[in-house]
């Protein structure tokens, strides 16, 4: 039975993600890392860095969405519905127009697709995480959906991503609780998931070493860009 949570081994390169995690330690612009809006070390103990605006990161924050993005494409590929099923796609023909079905997508090429995606999808701002050894981690059970923000940014989270920088040390893994399953960490790969509670899940303390890793979600286009008056 599928789960839903999907690894991509190798989706960026180890000696990137050695670059990534350099950089990052020699960072002046880390911050306590947050939980719904707060700085709560009881259930989240990082230090955290948001890539949006940051000219320095710029470049490695390129290669860290283009890495996403591929993966989103094979994650669209492997559950179309997540597309369809929220969405109620429809094309156009001749003489009006026709539902979007699982098997269109699977007809797409990465182009079309990729273009289908950008119009119903965003990608959330970048995030790395720092873990110290037997200290750091995210042990609170927690998904990624939570009514907090007026905004409703928080809401139009779809999928979620991690990209693992480094491996190496013990434990660490993230851990979902429905699923009853342990992802390991390992350079390079990237998890996809679902946001919502049937995705429960909690990032469990490195042993024996420090873990990094980039962190963000794939949200759904407001509405006001999906449905124009």
């Amino acid at each position: 039975m599928n789960d839903f949570i999907e690894v991509i081994d190798n989706a960026v390169d180890p000696a990137l993600c050695a670059a990534i995690v350099a950089q990052m330690q020699q960072s002046q612009g880390l911050r306590a890392g947050e939980v719904g809006g707060g700085v709560y070390p009881e259930l989240k103990h990082s230090r955290d860095l948001r890539l949006a605006g940051q000219p320095e990161w710029a470049q490695a924050n390129a290669a860290i969405q283009q890495a996403v993005f591929a993966g989103l494409l094979a994650y669209l590929r492997t559950y179309p519905q997540a597309l369809i099923s929220p969405l109620m796609l429809q094309v156009p023909l001749a003489d009006g127009v026709r539902r979007l079905q699982a098997e269109d997508i699977a007809g797409m090429d990465d182009a079309a697709l990729g273009q289908l995606a950008r119009t119903c999808l965003r990608p959330g701002a970048a995030n790395l995480q720092w873990y110290r050894s037997g200290e750091g981690g995210y042990p609170y059970w927690h998904c990624e959906l939570y009514p907090r923000d007026v905004q409703c940014e928080t809401l139009h989270r779809h999928l979620l991503w991690t990209l693992y920088l480094n491996d190496g040390f013990a434990e660490g893994e993230t851990e979902f609780l429905f699923q009853q399953r342990k992802i390991a960490p390992r350079t390079g790969s990237l998890l996809i998931a679902p946001t919502a509670f049937t995705h429960t899940h909690r990032g469990n303390r490195p042993q024996g070493g420090d873990k990094f890793i980039a962190t963000s979600w794939i949200l759904f286009q407001r509405a006001e860009a999906l449905y124009p008056a």
